[in-house]
């Protein structure tokens, strides 16, 4: 309790028994001088049992002030470390999420490379199978040796199955450029079909139909027809 809270009851009492001495005297004679000197004595310190009584309450007003404000400010910062950890732990697994991510997608692609021809291009990650392990001359539906590979290559892309697939199918100059491309769109949805039936999302992995229109190799040699007779799987490096 400050100084002036514990003067206030003293000088209030004092200012009463000055006041009441006035009075008496007034009473006796109301027009002497000492009269007039105790009345001028019990004002003095009624005004100054007043003043203190008013510094007392700003003083516990300015104290409770500063209390509340101490209070808040204490509030506040434990709200603010409380949502700083809160933010590095979320930071934190953040990282470790996008980290294992990349992992997967790493331990994927090396898988895939023991499987078939990978090459980084623009688009994303390529790779190529091979026509003829695929499937017979003209035709969409998967050989029996197809299936063996495809189970390896939808197992390596099921470890990293966030990213969008888009398989193409391509197909070399024989015959006209309409039969082509529909022969090359059955034997991607053919490739598609498999894939999601190993578990990947559908709605992630796309068929298309590229014909004739991307050759790797000459057309003019066996050769060069059969590498331009093939199935490219596009993992999309954008990710979804």
């Amino acid at each position: 309790m400050g100084q002036a809270a514990k003067l206030v009851p003293a000088e209030l009492h004092k200012a009463q028994v000055a006041l009441a001495v006035a009075e008496q005297s007034f009473k006796d004679d109301p027009d002497s001088y000492k009269t007039k000197d105790l009345a001028y004595v019990a004002d003095r310190k009624s005004k100054m049992a007043e003043g203190l009584a008013h510094s007392a309450a700003e003083k516990a007003a300015t104290e409770k002030a500063n209390n509340d404000f101490q209070a808040t400010q204490t509030e506040i910062l434990k709200d603010t470390k409380e949502d700083l950890a809160a933010s590095e732990k979320d930071a934190m697994l953040k990282a470790e999420k996008l980290a294992s991510e990349k992992k997967a997608r790493l331990d994927a692609e090396a898988a895939l490379a023991k499987l078939a021809a990978v090459k980084e291009e623009e688009r994303g990650l390529v790779i190529t199978l091979s026509g003829s392990v695929l499937f017979a001359s003209d035709k969409s539906v998967l050989l029996p040796a197809a299936q063996d590979r495809l189970n390896q290559v939808s197992e390596a892309l099921l470890a990293a199955k966030e990213r969008k697939l888009t398989v193409e199918g391509h197909t070399d100059s024989q015959g006209t450029s309409n039969y082509n491309q529909q022969l090359s769109l059955d034997r991607a949805n053919a490739v598609r079909s498999y894939i999601i039936s190993r578990g990947y999302p559908s709605d992630l992995i796309y068929a298309q139909g590229i014909g004739e229109d991307r050759p790797v190799a000459d057309n003019n040699s066996a050769e060069g027809r059969a590498n331009n007779r093939r199935v490219e799987i596009v993992i999309d490096r954008t990710g979804k």
